[in-house]
């Protein structure tokens, strides 16, 4: 992967993330549930690929990094859940997607990597359109704002510490596999942790249920999380976390493809409000050669 353009395996993790939200809805579960079972029957399939990956390049260093980066993730799975169940699934995907604004921070305050001015200037454009893609002017502000703000808020911080782990533990390292297997470990046994006192864990939810889940883990947990881990090290923090903002987009896209949702005026304008925040967010800088010269980051090129 290391020959192919950091923004393309981003993207294309996106494509396949954005798929999530239908398979869990076609699943009927809990979101505690759902958590666990998408971790749970990732491992059959990141297992021996771990393994093998161990053979080839030798044993995974930041191995601890990898679940810490895991446990956030599996915080950030049950408290979007929760988020949606209270404020609707709109304005839930507005909050966890403050990662765009966090993840930058961090690598501010961490490495001293600014964000460059385009990108702050689309920040708005991206929440805006955002909000819009998830519905928010169509739907109403749900059952318990409160409620579901704090956990929308919670789960894109959590959020956000995942994906910039993950992009610190990658850096140097070709692992594709054994990373996602620890970050998948770790964030399994937050989901139990989190999801069984709070929401309950249905271990038996029905073969088909356990048949949406299992397309949920493979596509989601598995093909996701590996294109993304293999792009993020190699992207400013800014652009990882600006083109994951896809993923909302897409959900759109896949839902009136798959479940016949039709998307609204404001939706629709919601998508292009992103797509063009991305593009904005996306143009060089006369600083990228400076930063890939400090920091040894490569941009595919």
């Amino acid at each position: 992967m290391r020959r192919i353009d950091p923004r393309l395996l981003a993207i294309a993790g996106a494509v396949f993330i954005s798929v999530s939200a239908i398979l869990f809805r076609l699943s009927g579960v809990s979101s505690g549930t759902a958590a666990f079972f998408r971790c749970a029957l990732a491992l059959p399939v990141l297992a021996p690929l771990a393994l093998w990956e161990r053979r080839r390049a030798g044993p995974r260093r930041r191995g601890a990094v990898d679940v810490a980066a895991g446990l956030l993730l599996g915080a950030d799975l049950v408290l979007w859940g929760a988020s949606i169940d209270r404020v609707g699934a709109g304005i839930a995907t507005v909050l966890v997607n403050v990662q765009v604004v966090v993840v930058p921070l961090l690598a501010l305050a961490v490495f001293g990597e600014r964000p460059s001015r385009p990108f702050a200037l689309a920040v708005p454009v991206m929440l805006g359109g955002v909000a819009l893609a998830g519905g928010v002017a169509e739907h109403g502000t749900g059952t318990d704002p409160a409620a579901g703000i704090a956990f929308g808020v919670g789960a894109g911080a959590a959020y956000a510490g995942y994906l910039f782990l993950t992009r610190v533990a990658g850096r140097g390292q070709e692992h594709r596999a054994q990373p996602v297997l620890l970050s998948t470990c770790g964030a399994g046994a937050m989901a139990v942790v989190i999801g069984a006192p709070w929401q309950g864990v249905d271990l038996a939810p029905g073969w088909a249920a356990l048949g949406w889940l299992a397309a949920l883990a493979v596509t989601g947990q598995v093909c996701g999380w590996m294109l993304i881990g293999a792009a993020l090290p190699r992207l400013r923090a800014e652009e990882g976390g600006t083109l994951l903002l896809l993923q909302p987009v897409l959900a759109v896209v896949f839902g009136a493809a798959v479940l016949g949702e039709r998307p609204g005026i404001s939706q629709v304008a919601g998508c292009a409000l992103v797509l063009a925040a991305v593009r904005l967010a996306g143009r060089p800088r006369a600083a990228t050669a400076l930063h890939h010269a400090r920091f040894g980051v490569d941009g595919g090129r």
